[in-house]
């Protein structure tokens, strides 16, 4: 039972074991979704899905699988000529906020069920029937706060009552470009937290302990605050065919500020170079020295690079290579130095995976981190964090 099912969220990428399922199983054998579909949803959901990410793969898996099923049997009986597309309707908005809906699929069933026993012909244009174009709950091309989609390619007012279509967690999945949320998510992963400074937090446990040696009198206990010990150095490489990244970037930066109490950042182009720089509108009066960073900070900080590493492969392997000045050592090298000093580094890249392929100087970056390199998305996030630790 539901083996195919099992199949088809595997298919979708979800890690959901026989165990999951065996679970599930055993929750519909005491009727804990009884005979509604969309309690079933929420019942396979919270049995089979292990981690949020996944939400949207299952709602897509589910849509795939169950499609249709809440016409199975009665729907077949509609005749085909009911549901063709003809007149179409048009609501003005005052009408619209008129309609109610059914208060559910429960209720949205029993009257399809009850309607479909009484028609008796085809209605197009309506607020009752099953049909077209109309006002009414049932059938397709038409306008309903909530109804059942039948006979329809493709959807026309978003209104039909299948949660699993809503795919309300797509921004989650991980496999998506991330944004400040998924972002801040991924990073708590990074977390190793000290205490550090003056005793201002209470500290709740030896307040407690305290006060009950004193037989109640008050006595208040402080600690020092928790803070994230992680240390973070991120260089991002801007300009150029970094400008269609900037969005991504920005969410990067954002959550990183909120995330890490010691984070430093510089900015250099294409491929680092002996000189690096703080503020992109001065930089080309202001440059810091490569060596002055590596001095500056310890090797305990986690070095990330930011940048889609697309480029002429010689600015990475060739002296004067840079479009932007005369560098007297091929980028490669100073790479090198620079990874010597941080031993924990990654790259992370923007552009989509599927393209890596097309570009030389990404194979020779990824190389030089020692294959180090991720997808700016939040699997590839996660994955970057897990070698740093």
């Amino acid at each position: 039972m539901l083996v195919e099912f099992f199949f088809c969220l595997r298919k979708h990428g979800l890690k959901t074991s026989i165990t999951e399922l065996l679970d599930l199983l055993t929750a519909l054998e005491h009727d804990m979704a009884a005979c509604d579909v969309e309690q079933f949803y929420h019942l396979a959901k919270l049995t089979l899905v292990k981690d949020e990410s996944q939400y949207d793969r299952f709602d897509r898996a589910f849509a795939e699988y169950f499609s249709g099923v809440e016409q199975v049997d009665l729907a077949q009986k509609i005749p085909a000529d009911w549901l063709q597309r003809s007149i179409q309707r048009h609501l003005s908005d005052e009408e619209k906020a008129q309609l109610q809906g059914h208060g559910g699929l429960k209720e949205l069933l029993e009257a399809f069920t009850e309607r479909l026993a009484e028609q008796q012909k085809r209605h197009a244009g309506g607020n009752k029937w099953i049909g077209t174009g109309g006002s009414s709950a049932f059938g397709a091309y038409g306008f309903h706060p909530e109804g059942i989609r039948i006979g329809q390619t493709g959807s026309n007012q978003r209104r039909a009552v299948k949660v699993w279509d809503q795919r309300e967690y797509r921004d989650l999945d991980s496999e998506q470009l991330i944004n400040h949320r998924t972002i801040q998510m991924a990073l708590r992963s990074l977390r190793r937290f000290a205490r550090s400074g003056a005793e201002l937090e209470l500290d709740l446990a030896q307040t407690i302990t305290a006060t009950s040696a004193k037989a109640g009198l008050l006595d208040l206990q402080w600690q020092r605050e928790r803070h994230n010990a992680i240390k973070v150095l991120i260089l991002f490489d801007v300009g150029g065919s970094m400008d269609d990244y900037i969005y991504e970037c920005q969410q990067l930066f954002a959550a990183a500020r909120n995330e890490f109490k010691h984070l430093e950042f510089y900015y250099f182009h294409n491929c680092l170079y002996e000189q690096v720089w703080r503020h992109n509108s001065r930089r080309f009066s202001e440059k810091i020295p490569l060596t002055e960073v590596i001095n500056r900070y310890s090797k305990d900080y986690k070095l990330i690079f930011v940048g889609d590493a697309t480029m002429g492969p010689y600015e990475i392997t060739h002296p004067g290579g840079s479009v932007e000045h005369w560098n007297e050592e091929p980028g490669i090298a100073t790479m090198q130095r620079v990874l010597n000093h941080f031993s924990k580094s990654v790259w992370l890249n923007p552009q989509p995976f599927e393209r890596w392929h097309w570009h030389h100087s990404i194979g020779l970056v990824q190389e030089i981190m020692g294959g180090r390199m991720y997808p700016l998305s939040i699997d590839g996030l996660n994955r970057a964090i897990r070698s740093m630790l």
